[in-house]
């Protein structure tokens, strides 16, 4: 019975909210600040249908940053409700062209300002990385990355794609990495609670400086501290659910 009514409750919520952003944002399409109101949107409702907290480790880094690169680790579609809790101002993702058709929520997420990319033709998506750059470098506006490209599915993190890592580089603008904790495990709309995720920003890493001949030690140098991140946060999560 609670499977169905949190399914509907989030139906619900998907809907109304995407409305409700959609009137917000359609007096200042595309601005700069508005996925961090979209995404609070999202979450503070969304979190506590699926029965999860969140807690926030070393925010303060993101709520006074400078244009950065944004990586993050994607477990799952709940990351809108999970990592859409620490967007900060002044930030834009990076997502798939398909998400614009996704009725309600493809239309706020580009009008949101999100940058869309056609990963199928080469040439779209250089021109997406090009706005990621102007973005950084003109518009005092920072850009999150999945990393990894795909959700992970809470099973460890993926190899990452050197798109985030190319575009601080050629920026000169410093990488954040966001870890949270492998929320997933034990995870169940059946559940009444589902624990806490925790959610951890690390120390900047700085590009200036570097070339692209740099961008395959920085990206292994990175997945290896957001790993030690993770595993940190995983200690975290156990010990509140004990």
């Amino acid at each position: 019975m609670l499977l169905f009514f949190r399914y509907f409750l989030l139906a619900c919520h998907f809907v109304i909210s995407s409305l409700v952003g959609l009137a917000i944002i359609i007096f200042r399409p595309f601005h700069h600040s508005n996925s961090r109101i979209l995404a609070q949107i999202y979450s503070q409702v969304g979190r506590r249908i699926i029965g999860l907290k969140i807690e926030h480790h070393n925010e303060a880094i993101l709520t006074h940053h400078e244009p950065c690169v944004v990586v993050a680790n994607h477990q799952s579609n709940w990351d809108l409700f999970v990592v859409g809790s620490i967007v900060p101002k002044r930030m834009v993702s990076l997502g798939k062209k398909s998400l614009k058709w996704l009725p309600f929520f493809g239309q706020v997420y580009w009008l949101g300002g999100n940058i869309l990319v056609d990963r199928g033709n080469r040439k779209k998506a250089m021109e997406a990385m090009e706005t990621t750059k102007t973005a950084l470098t003109t518009k005092d506006t920072s850009i999150w990355f999945f990393a990894e490209g795909t959700r992970n599915h809470g099973k460890n993190m993926l190899p990452f794609k050197k798109g985030a890592f190319v575009t601080a580089v050629n920026a000169g603008v410093p990488i954040i990495p966001v870890c949270t904790s492998s929320y997933l495990e034990g995870f169940s709309l059946s559940s009444a609670s589902n624990g806490t995720a925790h959610i951890k920003v690390l120390e900047p890493v700085e590009t200036k400086g570097l070339t692209l001949d740099d961008v395959d030690q920085l990206m292994l140098d990175i997945h290896l501290a957001m790993m030690d991140g993770i595993q940190e946060m995983d200690v975290l999560a156990r010990q509140s659910k004990a």
